[in-house]
């Protein structure tokens, strides 16, 4: 059932409506498990480097740093403490958690329309892309290939972990708490898709317009559905076409 079909025909609902995080705590909540993952993830990261890195150079340390396999080890083991610690706000408030993040699995009618609108979607960036003139992608990272273990750990987290995580926080918790309140529906979209396209540092900002736009997207899949789950589809569909492209992976 949409959203939007919980909306009383006469204005106000009489019945009481489940607590949600305001605004505020919204965005404090999210913080914080961003802040987690990034402290497991880096944890992670550093109980993998060898014992001998203090005798290796700064150049040599950043390799090491930068292989694939360790970044998506990190990723892998990062993503549950963050989801984690969703769960344990989201319990605070008396609700469950599926119930909270929309987490309803979505048709095959829904799942077979959104893989078609994000193959459309990519379409139509790499045909703007080109007629741009423009490299493809505009991006900062530099990640070392790990060999086969790094690019399959690389494939999981960018198709697997990172949609979960990312649509969990931003079309899952963010978007219900903001948009229930000051902001409405249209301005939870609005806001938690820019966010989340700032939040890809590693691209420059003609990529990060792109995501943008995606981020409205997915945003309305999940008005749309009152699903999570649909979001999550999308967004690994998304990233396992680039993932044969090359490009940008969100």
């Amino acid at each position: 059932m949409s959203e939007l079909e919980n909306v009383h025909p006469f204005g106000a609902d009489p019945s009481p409506q489940p607590r949600a995080f305001d605004f505020f705590e919204t965005l404090l909540v999210a913080l914080i498990v961003y802040a987690v993952f990034l402290f497991a993830a880096q944890l992670t990261i550093m109980l993998s480097l060898p014992a001998f890195m203090n005798g290796l150079s700064p150049e040599q340390v950043d390799v090491l740093w930068k292989q694939q396999h360790r970044q998506g080890a990190a990723v892998l083991l990062a993503t549950p403490a963050a989801v984690a610690v969703l769960w344990v706000a989201i319990r605070r408030t008396g609700r469950e958690f599926t119930e909270y993040l929309a987490l309803n699995w979505p048709s095959r009618d829904g799942i077979v329309s959104v893989i078609g609108v994000m193959t459309i979607f990519l379409t139509v960036e790499v045909f703007v892309t080109i007629k741009l003139g423009l490299t493809r992608p505009q991006t900062n990272s530099d990640f070392v290939v790990g060999g086969a273990t790094g690019l399959i750990l690389f494939a999981v987290v960018i198709c697997l972990a990172a949609p979960v995580l990312e649509e969990f926080v931003f079309r899952g918790f963010m978007f219900r708490g903001w948009s229930q309140s000051f902001l409405g529906p249209i301005g939870a979209i609005v806001i938690t898709s820019a966010l989340w396209a700032m939040l890809h540092t590693q691209y420059g900002w003609y990529e990060r317009s792109w995501i943008f736009i995606m981020g409205l997207v997915l945003g309305y899949f999940r008005l749309r559905s009152n699903s999570t789950w649909l979001t999550v589809v999308a967004h690994s569909a998304m990233n396992m076409e680039i993932l044969f492209l090359g490009g940008p992976y969100v």
